[in-house]
């Protein structure tokens, strides 16, 4: 697996080696040693899956007393997969970075604890799955608005309409928000 620096430091995309024949293909979707040979040391308590329709948008989520770092991919369909640094004290606060991910190359991206996440399904169906480092903890969880000015994500234009939970809908912008992770020491 080849994992590759993002413009955002301490983002990850994983590139996987895939194995295909006319039977259907193999590919390695985790290992722990590669991780620990790039210094990370995670440890993953909770797998996670979705399943979404194509214009859905979910995000810009992430957690303020349990920072979840997440390692996701998408086993079914494409998606477009955005990390936003959220840390307070930062000096990439608010920055973006965004990727297509599918079922095709099977790449993967690894977001830090302190990063807020969403994506949207460009495909008809897309099946997302990932790896939390710390568990699903509903008090502490907030987000931002996908399409805060201040963050300049290029989502991707479909030919339908983006479907947000109403939750998504009415998240703060990202200088409205009144409380962040804290940033790197």
């Amino acid at each position: 697996m080849n994992i590759v620096e993002t413009p955002l430091p301490g983002v990850l995309r994983l590139e996987p080696k895939v194995f295909g024949d006319a039977r259907g293909f193999f590919v390695e979707t985790y290992r722990a040693e590669q991780f620990l040979q790039q210094a990370l040391e995670v440890r993953f308590v909770q797998d996670n899956q979705s399943r979404s329709r194509k214009g859905v948008l979910r995000g810009l989520h992430y957690q303020l007393t349990q920072p979840q770092g997440k390692l996701v991919r998408v086993s079914r369909g494409q998606v477009f997969d955005v990390a936003v640094d959220v840390r307070r004290g930062s000096p990439h606060f608010g920055q973006a970075y965004g990727c297509v991910l599918d079922d095709v190359a099977h790449h993967q991206l690894y977001i830090p604890p302190g990063f807020a996440h969403g994506f949207l399904v460009m495909s008809d169906e897309a099946d997302f799955v990932y790896k939390c480092t710390d568990y699903y903890h509903p008090a502490s969880e907030a987000g931002i608005r996908f399409n805060d000015p201040a963050l300049a994500i290029d989502w991707p234009r479909l030919d339908v309409p983006f479907a947000l939970s109403d939750k998504d809908r009415v998240l703060p912008m990202l200088a409205d928000q009144s409380a962040l992770p804290a940033g790197p020491s």
